[in-house]
């Protein structure tokens, strides 16, 4: 067999161009092949040479043979390589160096993904420089989590954890699928902002040409102004909460999804919209990430049509028959008692998802709008999935007056907002909104016990890097 070897890719600058070259070319003695494919299109090419590219994932010899394996973005192909010059050339090449294969597609029932290739040429884009931190080639990562966090770079590509990483781009293309189909327009807000949005919350801060400003905490107050503008409006982008949590359900900068819209009756309205946002992440899942629901033997969650309610007095009394804890007058939900509802709804209302209702003015923002019939309870939400919050939202305060005396009630000077304020001094219809945490979504989705599993290079009170 003619091997083509080129060990070190820096002895040509046109390396590319000229493994392009030769690969788009017909050889005259194998017979015609095509442009590269993943290893996913693969079955539709029984019987031809193809052209593959990727990572030598694990190197399985035996005595005779030796199966090479491939791994690209779509998945792990196996090479079966029986020529033993190539077998002990390959043998060589540590795992994780990129190979370049031409080869024969056979069917094989017991591979992986029902092929195999064979009568390879193998060619050596880049070598490993040594044996990689993680062993990539397990099906479960066996190295504790801070070593697989601090090897971020290597951890993502075992396909495992590669695949929430598809399920989350494809939930975030789900909500922006399901808000546009509303008419909702995506909007872009700042990240550095010289006032707090949310009264009392810790913040980063930081030196804005000598004065102080602030990470966003959330795009709150833009998207709230933008209700005027363009009536129903969302962002998807990162905020930053300077909270000294170290638990499974917390990060200082997380993704958030967040939606606003004006003209509504109250919540309700704005439950309907979660409803349908949630429901679009998981149908852009179930569409766009389908083999990465069933690598990781993912049970998505139906979304009813109508997720099942309980008023945030009427959740602590169930809490507090059930369990006997004292928690009826608490001004907020335990994480204990989120679980606690999540498996309520499950076994009474056969719901991964309820909302609950009407917390407390004293645990909302300034903005809240209060229920006119109980003015210490909000008219606001949380969205609960699997037991776990992912979800706030609610009806805000729309008329100046009102805001006036809101903030002054908690010992807040107007002055202070006067950017957001000036929105409010010349109409605002009645309007809401809420924000999705995607991390802890895509948690709950793949049932990954930490929040940090589900984040690309998590932020948090002890990680900065990498």
């Amino acid at each position: 067999m003619r091997l083509t070897r080129l060990l070190a890719p820096a002895a040509s600058s046109n390396l590319v161009d000229r493994l392009h070259s030769v690969h788009t070319k017909s050889d005259p003695a194998r017979g015609p092949f095509i442009d590269r494919l993943l290893s996913s299109h693969l079955r539709e090419h029984i019987g031809e040479r193809v052209r593959l590219a990727g990572w030598l994932h694990n190197l399985r010899p035996l005595s005779q043979v030796s199966f090479v394996l491939l791994r690209d973005r779509a998945g792990v192909t196996q090479i079966v390589a029986e020529d033993k010059e190539l077998r002990e050339w390959v043998s060589k090449l540590p795992a994780e160096s990129v190979l370049e294969v031409e080869g024969l597609v056979t069917a094989e029932g017991r591979a992986t993904n029902g092929v195999e290739v064979h009568e390879p040429v193998i060619r050596l884009i880049t070598a490993s420089t040594s044996t990689p931190p993680i062993e990539l080639q397990r099906p479960v990562l066996k190295e504790q989590p801070p070593t697989i966090l601090d090897h971020a770079a290597v951890a993502l590509r075992h396909p495992p954890r590669r695949a929430v990483l598809e399920i989350s781009a494809a939930a975030i293309a789900g909500f922006r699928s399901a808000l546009e189909e509303l008419e909702f327009t995506e909007i872009n807000t700042p990240k550095i902002v010289g006032s707090t949005t949310e009264t009392g919350a810790n913040v980063f801060v930081v030196d804005y040409f000598g004065r102080d400003a602030y990470l966003a905490q959330s795009p709150q107050f833009y998207k709230q102004i933008m209700v005027g503008v363009l009536e129903r409006v969302y962002e998807t982008g990162p905020v930053f909460r300077a909270e000294p949590h170290n638990t499974a359900r917390h990060l200082a900068e997380y993704v958030s999804l967040d939606a606003e819209m004006g003209f509504i009756r109250d919540h309700s309205d704005v439950m309907s919209v979660v409803t349908a946002s949630v429901a679009g992440m998981v149908d852009g899942i179930r569409t766009a990430a389908a083999p990465a629901v069933d690598l990781l033997g993912v049970i998505l969650p139906d979304v009813p049509d109508i997720i099942p309610e309980l008023d945030f007095e009427a959740a602590q009394q169930l809490i507090e028959d059930a369990t006997g804890e004292s928690v009826v007058g608490e001004p907020d939900l335990a994480p204990s008692h989120e679980r606690w509802l999540g498996e309520w709804a499950q076994r009474e209302r056969e719901s991964d998802f309820v909302f609950v209702t009407g917390y407390p003015m004293s645990k909302r923002p300034f903005y809240t709008y209060p229920d006119p019939d109980r003015p210490s309870r909000s008219k606001s939400f949380d969205l609960l999935f699997r037991g776990l919050e992912i979800v706030t939202g609610g009806q805000r305060l729309h008329l100046y007056e009102d805001y006036l005396a809101a903030l002054r009630s908690r010992d807040e000077d107007p002055s202070s907002y006067e950017g957001y304020l000036e929105a409010f001094r010349y109409g605002m219809p009645p309007h809401g909104g809420f924000a999705i945490g995607l991390e802890r979504f895509v948690a709950r989705v793949v049932r990954a016990p930490n929040v940090r599993d589900a984040t690309l290079f998590p932020r948090d009170i002890n990680r900065l890097l990498p």
